[in-house]
């Protein structure tokens, strides 16, 4: 043999060296003794990513009957509008500090900023469900967006924890149960909210779920977190610590950090990733409020258990997702398959207002059918947008980098549900109008989002990185 073979060979080793007292090393020992998929650690993605996407969007089903009994607004017309300030202050308050947990993530670990938004979703979901007045709402669900900034790291996590071949797989899991928190959230509030209403033979008006109508659904999901805060002790460390005397054994950081804001494979799948987070939430707030609004005003008349039974069903068949993308991701890749799932949604978006002419089992199946079908794209879209972001970036900077990409995200989210509400409301007031009357014109704006979304994913704006870990 060469003596450069055996350098080769020697830097190579080098290379692999270990330093038994940091976690990230010993998650790289893992998967290089282990080279089958992390099942146990991708079980805690799956739990912890639901666990901070139920309690996003479970409140829209009862917001609407929620604004109304708070006695804020003075005619019916004008709940959409508060409506939206009460779903953007999550966001608004996730946005303000999202870069702030994404940087503790990447000084002090993955697990801390985990355990510590698990904790404001047990703390202030619990506290949103016992709001007495309009401002209370909006202060606990900003809280509840300021202290829970643990997508960012999550996300960092399913990638780290499992070796490339699986990453998509990885991705898959947050994506698909963020999607079917967002669906399952909402199904919880349709059926548990005013349950004195709905289950009188089981809450009587004057029991604590009579005076507190919409605290049992918030109550479920503050409970799932508990279990999830729980099974967080066993979560596995991913990052790299390296003190100054590993570095002596060659073994330091990963990689040098760079300045986030001019890597561009990072930069624009982030900007594409907002105008896609903008549509879902929009579309999100505004099929809930659609469907439960009057036929008067071109909604559907369905009750929060109607809403509740679509959007539980659309959660459960979810599932084939995370068995379909990965192989999707390996035939089309992650670009392609966003471009599909984008321009799919179109003219599936555009023969939503004209549902409202239907009545009955045809109605609730062609709905059904049809929000199964928008969440499936959607978690398409988002998922190879997540890939493309963390193959951006070195390890060290995956949580800064997750960061700048929540709070972008979490700015356009938050300015979806109150642009949406206010939209929502004008669209009402506007039943005849000659061009796209009504809601015709709120399902144009989202496909006019959702089109924009689909031209910035080609190139020369859109362009991928090579895999970096």
């Amino acid at each position: 043999m060469s003596g450069g073979d055996e350098r080769s060979e020697g830097l190579l080793e080098k290379k692999k060296m270990y330093i038994e007292s940091c976690p990230g090393c010993r998650m790289d020992q893992r998967k290089e003794a282990n080279r089958g998929i992390p099942y146990r650690e991708f079980l805690y993605v799956w739990v912890v990513t639901l666990c901070t996407s139920l309690p996003i969007s479970s409140l829209f089903p009862f917001l609407y009957f929620m604004i109304r009994d708070l006695h804020v607004a003075k005619r019916d017309e004008d709940i959409g509008f508060y409506a939206g300030f009460v779903g953007s202050a999550f966001m608004l308050g996730r946005a303000l500090t999202s870069i702030f947990w994404g940087m503790v993530a990447d000084h002090y670990g993955r697990k801390p900023v985990i355990m510590i938004g698990i904790i404001s979703v047990i703390i202030f979901n619990t506290l949103f469900g016992l709001s007495t007045s309009y401002w209370m709402a909006i202060s606990t669900r900003f809280l509840l967006g300021s202290l829970n900034g643990l997508l960012g790291p999550i996300k960092a996590y399913a990638v780290e924890v499992c070796r490339a071949e699986h990453q998509a797989l990885g991705v898959s899991l947050v994506s698909t149960a963020w999607g079917i928190g967002l669906v399952v959230g909402p199904a919880l509030g349709g059926f548990f909210a005013q349950p004195a209403e709905k289950y009188p033979h089981i809450f009587s008006e004057g029991s604590f779920f009579g005076r507190f109508p919409y605290f049992l659904p918030c109550f479920c999901i503050s409970l799932f977190a508990v279990g999830a805060f729980i099974s967080c002790f066993w979560l596995p460390e991913t990052l790299h610590m390296h003190n100054d005397k590993d570095e002596e054994t060659g073994v330091g950081p990963p990689a040098p950090k760079e300045n986030l804001f001019k890597n561009w494979p990072l930069m624009s799948s982030v900007i594409v990733y907002c105008v896609f987070s903008l549509h879902d939430m929009a579309y999100t707030e505004i099929f809930s409020l659609w469907a439960v609004s009057d036929r008067k005003y071109g909604g559907l008349s369905f009750s929060s258990q109607d809403v509740g039974v679509v959007l539980a069903i659309s959660g459960s068949l979810l599932l084939f997702q995370l068995f379909l993308y990965p192989s999707i991701e390996k035939l089309l890749g992650p670009v392609t398959s966003c471009r599909l799932a984008a321009f799919i949604s179109i003219p599936l978006l555009a023969a939503y207002p004209f549902m409202a002419k239907l009545s009955g089992l045809e109605l609730m199946l062609l709905v059904t059918c049809s929000s199964v079908f928008k969440n499936v794209l959607s978690v398409i879209v988002i998922t190879g947008l997540f890939l493309l972001q963390n193959n951006a970036v070195s390890q060290c900077q995956r949580g800064a980098a997750n960061g700048i990409s929540m709070t972008g995200q979490s700015l356009f989210k938050a300015a979806a549900p109150a642009g949406g509400g206010v939209l929502f409301s004008w669209a009402q007031k506007h039943q005849n109008t000659p061009f796209l009357p009504g809601d015709q014109m709120v399902f144009f704006i989202l496909n006019a989002v959702e089109f924009i979304g689909l031209l910035l994913t080609f190139k020369p704006f859109l362009i991928p990185a090579e895999q970096t870990q």
